[in-house]
Parts: C-alpha cells; sequence; structure tokens
C-alpha cells in the first residue's frame, strides 16, 4: 500500500482530531505537506520494512525479540563505536537496541541528555545524525530494530526556540507555557504536585532575561512545551519523521502523561494527552509504517489502558512495565509474591492489545510506588513497607546482601528511591563465599527468567549481562555527584565482556542464564503475542507462577522468591511436565519442590 492510499484511510480522522484540537486549516494543511514530504523521501530500504511490518503488524512482539537499553558513550562511546560493536550484540541475542537520549544537550545540566537542545541535532560527541543513520542501516542488517528516546515535554532553555523567547521573541514564548507574573502560576501549584520536592521543588521557574514565570515541571533548565499551540505539535511530529527516515523503527515516548497543560488540573494524563498521541500513531504509521511507539508511562495500572487507546484507534504499541519492575524487587526483599501476583494479574485484566516491555534494571532509580490499598488490604503497612525497601536495597537492614544507594530521600514524607546496578543489588557486590555468590546468581535467574516469563517483551539493561558493579567515581565530578543514578551508570566494562565465554565465570554464567531464556521463547508459540497468559495460585505466598497457553501446549514458569526451600502445587495441572531449564520432571499438580531462589519453566509440549 503506497502512501497516497494509506493517506486517505486516515485522512478524515486525522483532519476530525487535529481542527478538535486547534481548529487551524492553514497549520494542519502545513503538517499535511511535511507528511507527503517525508513520505516521498523515504530510502527504498526502509519503503521494503515498512511494507513487510504492514504485513506483519506485531512484529516487535515476536518471540525471539530481545531488547537491550544502553548509553551510547557508556557502551562504546560513539555511534560508531556501537556499530563496530554489532557482533557482541548479535551474541547476546539483540533484535531491538534502545539507545539513550542522543539529541544534541547542553554541556551542563543536561539530566543525562534529556533536556534537548535541538530536535535534529546529535551530541557532537556522539557522533552526526549521518553517524546515526549509518548505525540504523548496520543494525536492520543485522536484523536489530534502533528504538530512541524522543523527549516531548520540554526543551532545554539552550534551545533555539527558548534563545529567542528571552531575547522577547513572541511566537517563541508561545512555545512555552509563561506567565508575567505569579498569579497564575500560584493558581497552578494548588494542583500541580512536584515531581522532584527535593531537587527541584515548584513547577515555574523565573527567567530573569525574559521578565516572565516558565513552567518547568522536571528542572528548572527544562522548559515545559506549550501543546496547546499548533506549531509546537507540528514541529515535534515533523522531528519524528525526521528520525524515521534516519531508520529508527522505535520511538520512546518520554514523560508523555504530562505532555498536555491545564489550569485547575494535576496536568497528568489528562484526555488530550491521548488525541495528540493518536494523531501521532496515524501520521507514522502513514508516513513510515515501520516504526512503532514506546510510551514511558509511569503511572498506576488503572492509568495504563487509555496510553494503548482502543483496538479500533490505538496509541501506544507498547508501554514500559515500570510497576512490574518495582513489584519484582519488592518481592525479593520482602520474599513475598502476593503484591507482585496482583500487579500482575491487575495488568493482564488491561485490553489484550496492552503489551508492556518488562525489565529488571534500567537507567533510572527504582521508585518504591506499590498499591497502597491493596497493601493495607493485606495487613502491610505502606509507609513501613517503603521504607524497608530502600533501607534494605541500600545494604541498611540486618541481613541485606545488596550494595545499592538511595536517591531523592524527602524527609517530610520519608519517601525515597533506590540506585543500583542489578548485580550490587542481587548481592554480587558483597558476596564472601562461594555460596553467597551462587545465591547471588540464583537471584539474577530468578528475576531475569520473571521477565522473560511475562507477556510483552523482554529488555536487558546494558551491563546486567557481564554482572556490571556500581560505579562511585560519579561522586568526583561535580556535575554529576548531586544525582545518585550515576551509581547504576558506569561505562561498559569489555575486559570483563572477554570472560562470556570462559567458562565458569561470573559473566559467562550470567550471559548464558541470559542466552537459555532466549532460547526457550525464541519460536515457541507458547511466547508468541496471542498466547494466554495468567498467574496461577501456588498456594505459597512465597512462590510466584504463571501459566501460558497456546492451544494444547501449556507452559507452568514457577519462581521461589525465598532463599529457602519451598513446595507449591497447582490446582488443574495433571500429570507429568518437562522442565525447560534441566529436563527434570515435575507433577505440578501434586508437590513441586522449588530450592532457594528456584525457576522451573515446566511443559506439557515440546517444539
Amino acid at each position: 500500500m503506497a502512501y497516497p492510499e494509506r493517506f486517505r484511510s486516515i485522512k478524515n480522522e486525522l483532519e476530525w482530531l487535529y481542527m478538535e484540537l486547534y481548529d487551524n486549516r492553514d497549520m494542519l494543511a502545513s503538517l499535511e505537506s511535511s507528511m507527503e514530504k517525508y513520505a516521498s523521501e523515504r530510502k527504498n530500504d526502509l519503503r521494503k520494512l515498512d511494507e513487510r511490518r504492514i504485513d506483519n503488524p506485531k512484529w516487535y512482539l515476536d518471540s525471539s525479540m530481545v531488547a537491550e537499553t544502553m548509553y551510547t558513550n557508556l557502551f562504546a562511546g560513539t555511534f560508531k563505536g556501537i556499530a563496530d560493536k554489532v557482533s557482541y550484540l548479535r551474541q547476546l541475542g539483540i533484535t531491538y537496541l534502545h539507545l539513550m537520549p542522543f539529541m544534541k544537550t547542553p554541556e551542563k545540566d543536561n539530566d543525562g541528555g534529556f533536556a534537548v537542545s535541538d530536535f535534529l541535532s546529535t551530541d557532537d560527541k556522539l557522533g552526526t545524525v549521518n553517524d546515526v543513520e549509518n548505525l540504523a542501516d548496520v543494525l536492520r542488517d543485522n536484523g536489530i530494530s534502533l528504538c530512541m528516546d524522543f523527549v516531548m515535554n520540554h526543551t532545554s532553555d539552550e534551545h533555539e526556540w527558548a534563545i529567542k523567547a528571552k531575547k522577547g521573541d513572541k511566537r517563541a514564548q508561545e512555545m512555552y507555557i509563561t506567565f508575567p507574573d505569579r498569579t497564575i502560576p500560584d493558581a497552578y501549584e494548588k494542583t500541580v504536585p512536584e515531581v522532584f520536592p527535593e531537587t527541584a521543588p515548584g513547577n515555574f521557574i523565573y527567567s530573569e532575561e525574559m521578565g516572565r514565570w516558565v513552567l518547568s515541571t522536571f528542572y528548572p533548565k527544562q522548559w515545559d512545551l506549550n501543546y496547546h499551540n499548533p506549531a509546537v505539535f507540528n514541529s515535534i511530529v515533523s522531528a519524528m519523521m525526521f528520525w524515521a527516515n534516519k531508520g529508527v523503527e522505535v520511538f520512546r515516548l518520554d514523560a508523555v502523561p504530562y505532555i498536555w497543560k491545564e489550569l485547575g488540573t494535576n496536568c497528568r494524563n489528562l484526555p488530550n494527552v491521548h488525541t495528540i498521541v493518536r494523531m501521532i500513531r496515524i501520521i507514522l504509521e502513514t508516513v513510515a509504517p515501520a516504526t512503532i511507539l514506546k510510551g514511558e508511562v509511569v503511572m498506576a495500572p488503572k492509568e495504563l489502558a487509555a496510553y494503548f487507546g482502543t483496538s479500533d484507534k490505538p496509541e501506544c504499541h507498547i508501554l514500559y512495565g515500570v510497576s512490574s519492575m518495582v513489584n519484582i524487587w519488592g518481592a525479593l526483599a520482602s520474599e513475598d509474591i502476593r503484591l507482585l501476583k496482583y500487579q500482575i494479574e491487575d495488568l493482564l485484566t488491561l485490553p489484550p492489545h496492552a503489551y508492556f516491555v518488562n525489565y529488571v534494571r534500567c537507567h533510572d532509580d527504582i521508585g518504591w510506588g506499590f498499591d497502597e490499598n491493596k497493601e493495607s488490604e493485606i495487613g502491610i503497612d505502606p509507609l513501613l513497607h517503603k521504607i524497608y525497601q530502600y533501607q534494605f536495597w541500600a545494604g541498611k537492614f540486618p541481613g541485606s546482601y545488596a550494595k545499592g544507594g538511595i536517591y531523592n530521600y524527602d524527609e517530610k514524607t520519608l519517601d525515597a528511591r533506590t540506585v543500583g546496578t542489578t548485580a550490587s543489588l542481587i548481592g554480587l557486590e558483597s558476596y564472601e563465599s562461594d555460596e553467597e555468590k551462587e545465591k547471588a546468581i540464583s537471584r539474577f535467574r530468578l528475576i531475569y527468567s520473571t521477565v522473560f516469563a511475562l507477556k510483552g517483551l523482554p529488555l536487558i539493561n546494558s551491563g546486567d549481562e557481564i554482572g556490571m558493579l556500581n560505579d562511585e567515581s560519579y561522586m568526583l565530578n561535580k556535575e554529576k555527584k548531586d544525582d545518585s543514578r550515576y551509581l547504576h551508570r558506569p561505562f561498559f566494562d569489555w575486559d570483563k565482556a572477554n570472560n562470556i565465554n570462559l567458562k565458569g565465570t561470573v559473566e559467562n554464567r550470567l550471559f548464558s542464564i541470559l542466552k537459555v531464556l532466549e532460547g526457550i521463547r525464541k519460536g515457541s508459540s507458547l511466547f508468541s503475542p496471542d498466547a494466554e497468559v495468567f498467574t496461577w495460585d501456588s498456594h505459597n505466598d512465597k512462590v510466584f507462577a504463571l501459566r501460558r497457553r497456546d492451544g494444547e501446549k501449556v507452559l507452568l514458569a514457577v519462581f521461589n522468591y525465598s532463599h529457602e526451600t519451598q513446595h507449591a502445587h497447582f490446582d488443574y495441572f495433571t500429570g507429568i511436565f518437562k522442565d525447560l531449564l534441566t529436563g527434570k520432571e515435575a507433577e505440578p499438580g501434586i508437590d513441586v519442590e522449588l530450592s532457594g531462589y528456584d525457576v522451573l519453566f515446566l511443559t506439557n509440549y515440546c517444539d
């Protein structure tokens, strides 16, 4: 299907949504002209990819898909450096590579790349736009899809628009949300929560140059964009089309729930956010059908369904599984899977087209956002539980094996978040005996096996596969020392990576665990996007279980979140099942014995 035909199929909906939101025919015409331009400029190989993706719209959910996320500079220095390391990515089995923000940012106060100074340029230290395009070509030739972080809520105050706004340019000022005095900002503050009350209090900053108050939800150097202005929307979606033509196949929409602001609300999850995301999806599917949208929506499960849209009017293709990540770590520290089970059940009640990117760690902190109503219902004090979690993972609780850190501690609320690499959190930094090392490796297998078993797409955080430890050197850098998230952002250790083929090393064992999990998923209809996924009662609050089914084929994935041996049984499971990890047999309907941190993938069928 060629572009003109695709455009005709969505024209009415796009124009209705746009006019409903902006009521501006001239700006609509400008947008449609840009769409036609970018569609005509797509390379032949991307057009061929478009056609393949139209025929296989769930390509990103194939059982062979394995994602990895990384910072370009930390992994290989530059885009060219990553291209030179593609053989390593292939060895790991990566088919989807998410690069953290790489667009142009200020030298200082850039929030790890999330303060964008130019949506059409790259950070000079990483390489050029052409380097990104060449990298995308190399990755695509090797069966790897490129994902980029797209920051759409704000720009840095060094963006061209902000610079012009400071000089009094009214059109540039209208790209942001600004006010001449504190009257309206004070009204906003009554209903809008603070994101970082300790490190970035308030939601407005005063620009001396402009003489106006600027809405700045996250950090003072990040000015929120004004999506009430169609020029903002047109510019942002044009930038997406630009990068799609450079070979980007996945756009991670950063902080998408925040993009629409209304006085008198909390400026989160407002209806017009969904109008905007729906229009972006329509536009990209028309201009570049090979691309998908991944939403970063750090909200309660009840807020998530809206970001997928409906089956006939979808929005994001996939979302980050933030709450799953939090509850996996919570279950591991508490050795209690009840909250994890309830949370996964909540996600599985979402519409069938709701899929998640599931992960153990990422570039950010672990924020202890549990379901407080559910905690209270099962007899857990929400505040004490949160305190226990961040103290345990910081190694401050008796019996803790973790070597993490604390981020954004709030003396008033006693809230705090956790930082640290996976390896340091699970005990690979602090073990003093072979027994402790074995337990740490077992914890790694446990939590990554959980991620690989969930509905959606598994994602590996770069460095996890070789057991990268915390890097405290960030404290020597005056630009980074106040942000403890840099603790888990070390430079990739290629000396450690050389050990992945050296049998018996920690690196070899962690790498091999991931390869085994990939092998179980790959090509199996039990891990297809249409396979049924349910939680299953183990009759043991320390044992989490998922059942996958495709017709007569069944897989029961069982996870012991306790350090001690546990027993479980599973109603309605009759007969002998084989464990895909060990080849051993079990009868899940009668009794299953699991050693500490044990994992079983029990099936009645082997592909």
